[in-house]
């Protein structure tokens, strides 16, 4: 006799949630590294990349520790004022621990970690919505890179294209996006397609601390700062930094 999808046993006692014990583990976890490490930092990102940020913590494994979710988890493991930080001046950094915000726990020199920080970017893909770096047209004339099989997706996409002899062909000039404006997901398809890649993946440091000291290097991604002022602030801040890097080297030399 077939089993009735009716006949199921309901466990009625309490458990404790899963997620209120993941956040006591990371808290736990936090405040073990800001013993174990000689810094902390708070940075944020650009065009945030799993795989590609994946790959940056791998090649600081031994002697750095990352940590990515909720800031406010983050805060309260650090401690939100003087009476309730782990150690004296954590406090500053849970301050700025706001929007797309992470911590770094390292025994790096401070030196090698703003060279890191600062050199690091990466190319990738942009996605929907994101704001295009350049003016990408396609001109009217067969497009070879293509194979024919492509044709009705491509079509999909909005471009004026046909088969002409086995190959695709636009009708006329088409117009993938404009500098300055969002992306279409059709946008979006079209350039990865051609391999353009517009998403730059970057890391900016906002603030420092070690016992004792503590140095801010940038406003932190607060939500009540518009994300275009406080990008242009970490720009400025970048190639300030890359400038006086520059000039140091040749002093030297």
């Amino acid at each position: 006799m077939p089993k009735s999808k009716r006949d199921r046993q309901v466990t009625l006692s309490k458990t404790k949630k899963k997620g209120r014990e993941h956040k006591e583990t990371i808290v736990n976890t936090i405040r073990q590294a800001a013993e174990d490490y000689s810094s902390a930092y708070v940075f944020s990102f650009e065009n945030m990349r799993n795989h590609k940020f994946k790959e940056f913590r791998e090649q600081l494994k031994s002697n750095s520790r990352f940590f990515l979710g909720s800031n406010k988890v983050m805060q309260i493991a650090l401690g939100r004022s003087e009476s309730d930080e782990i150690r004296m001046g954590l406090h500053k950094i849970s301050k700025v621990l706001h929007g797309d915000a992470g911590l770094c726990f390292t025994n790096l020199p401070k030196e090698e970690v703003e060279r890191l920080f600062n050199e690091y970017e990466e190319y990738d893909f942009a996605r929907t919505g994101s704001i295009s770096t350049e003016k990408v047209e396609l001109k009217e004339g067969p497009l070879e890179q293509f194979s024919h099989e492509m044709e009705p997706f491509l079509r999909k996409q909005g471009m004026p294209v046909r088969l002409n002899k086995g190959v695709i062909e636009l009708v006329s000039d088409f117009l993938v996006c404009d500098e300055g404006k969002p992306l279409s997901p059709e946008s979006a398809r079209i350039l990865r397609l051609l391999g353009t890649k517009m998403a730059s993946f970057r890391l900016h440091l906002i603030c420092r601390w070690s016992p004792g000291d503590f140095e801010q290097y940038a406003p932190g991604p607060d939500d009540s700062v518009p994300r275009a002022i406080f990008e242009f602030v970490l720009i400025c801040g970048r190639s300030l930094n890359i400038a006086i890097s520059a000039k140091s080297q040749i002093t030297a030399s």
